[in-house]
């Protein structure tokens, strides 16, 4: 069987040279060792899939050369050569990671049946294994729930431009999906075995998201103890998710622009140029030309941004994926939270689909959650949605003493964040004064949230 590479290792020439000629004849690439050290040689600068080794050797034993494969490659296959009445030491060494092992003097049609066996078998486990690998990919898709015309064209697209690496920039409204779908073409890409790292820009200060993306150097600003490596660096060989881009400040829009032209950062506090190796996505739920014509974002890293433009629509112009959405958020939350919720009602079905979800797909997941959570009954109820009918029940005092920690600060803070929105007009700048928080934070737990922003 052709394709796989075997290392043989015997300090006898004659019979060294005589395995591997008869394992060349049958189709194998053939490294040929006469000892340990020549062997550790081999082994580091060769893919080798199968080692095939006496156990005494002049310049050490069997048993060092298995040591060592199963510390730096564990993946590569063994079979021990031993003298005959040495089976003892060979189911020994069995055990410690050899595949098989040989009795001396050694039988040729013996040992191309357990060579042929270990490559078929490692063989499989390779296929399975990048069979795995494909179907995990194909899952992130798998994993966007939906219907509509409208998102298949999206996903269409988002499926052939994760082959590429082209920069792909997400335009949505906030709680659309966005990270989901960035999600998914990393791991539909080349790049999967990459790290995907996202960063939410709105979420940072400016100085704490230029030290988050770039790193910075021990000493280069108070408290900078230690060196600390950027997402830039942290993301080589895989996939940065920028999301909300159009909330970096201009300075940063400077920075960024250069880092996609050259391909190289530098840390703060330091001049070095470091090399990176990156897929960026983007995403916004913002108007860049918009914002690049009033000259509130560079036009010249708008242009480098939108690549492959993909736009997710808003959940209300494409209702027909309620129903599996809702399906969806159900059995995961019944699932999560052992409650024993299994469908909708009738009615409570066509009180979501009249429903506009100015939070989009985030707003039907809280909204969901919190009915399965509260529910009644195994159906979900026009009542389990209060915020639809209008209907009283529970304080939200009471509601929050029954949910769990996590759950109830979730609550409490959309409750609040709402009110204070209310109260102040939603004029954004007011509520967050009026909350004690950041303008940018607050928009940060406005998505979050699926809270949409209203027009003043």
């Amino acid at each position: 069987m052709s394709g796989a590479t075997i290392l043989v290792v015997d300090d006898e020439k004659n019979q060294r040279e005589l395995l591997a000629g008869f394992l060349r004849d049958l189709g194998y690439t053939v490294h040929a060792a006469a000892g340990r050290a020549e062997a550790f040689r081999v082994l580091e600068r060769e893919r080798v899939d199968l080692v095939l080794s006496d156990y005494t050797l002049g310049d050490g034993t069997g048993a060092d050369i298995l040591e060592h494969v199963r510390r730096t490659n564990p993946l590569v296959q063994f079979i021990l050569f031993t003298a005959y009445g040495s089976v003892k030491r060979a189911v020994d060494f069995m055990k410690q990671g050899a595949a098989d092992y040989l009795a001396k003097p050694l039988d040729l049609d013996e040992l191309e049946v357990k060579v042929r066996k270990i490559v078929q078998q490692k063989t499989i486990l390779e296929e399975n294994k990048a069979l795995r690998e494909n179907l995990e990919r194909r899952q992130e898709f798998a994993n966007i729930i939906f219907q509509s015309r409208a998102m298949e064209e999206v996903v269409n697209v988002a499926l052939r431009a994760a082959q590429s690496t082209a920069t792909v920039l997400i335009i949505a409204e906030s709680g659309t999906g966005k990270e989901l779908l960035a999600r998914a073409i990393h791991f539909a890409s080349p790049r999967a075995d990459g790290k995907f790292v996202a960063v939410n820009c709105s979420a940072l200060n400016d100085h704490i998201l230029e030290s988050e993306l770039f790193g910075h150097e021990k000493g280069a600003f108070t408290g900078a103890d230690r060196r600390r490596l950027g997402r830039f660096e942290e993301a080589a060989g895989g996939t940065l998710f920028l999301d909300e881009i159009g909330e970096i400040p201009a300075s940063l829009q400077v920075k960024l622009l250069r880092v996609l032209q050259e391909k190289t950062i530098q840390r703060l506090g330091s001049n070095e140029n470091i090399p990176v190796d990156f897929r960026l996505i983007a995403a916004t739920n913002r108007d860049l030309p918009e914002l690049a014509r009033r000259g509130e974002f560079r036009s010249d890293l708008f242009y480098r941004l939108n690549v492959i433009r993909l736009e997710i629509p808003p959940l209300r112009r494409r209702k027909e994926d309620i129903p599996g959405l809702i399906d969806h958020f159900i059995h995961t939350f019944a699932a999560a939270n052992a409650r024993p919720v299994d469908g909708v009602s009738p009615e409570a079905m066509h009180l979501l689909m009249r429903h506009d979800f100015p939070g989009n797909v985030r707003e039907l997941e809280n909204m969901v959650e919190r009915a399965v959570v509260l529910a009644r009954t195994s159906r979900l109820q026009p009542e389990d949605f209060p915020e639809l009918t209008g209907a009283g029940g529970a304080s939200l005092t009471d509601e929050l003493f029954h949910l769990p920690l996590p759950q109830a600060v979730a609550a409490l803070e959309r409750h609040r964040i709402s009110e204070a929105l209310e109260a102040a007009g939603h004029v954004q700048i007011r509520a967050a004064e009026a909350l004690g928080m950041t303008e940018r934070n607050l928009r940060y737990k406005m998505e979050k949230y699926g809270i949409a922003a209203r027009r003043k």
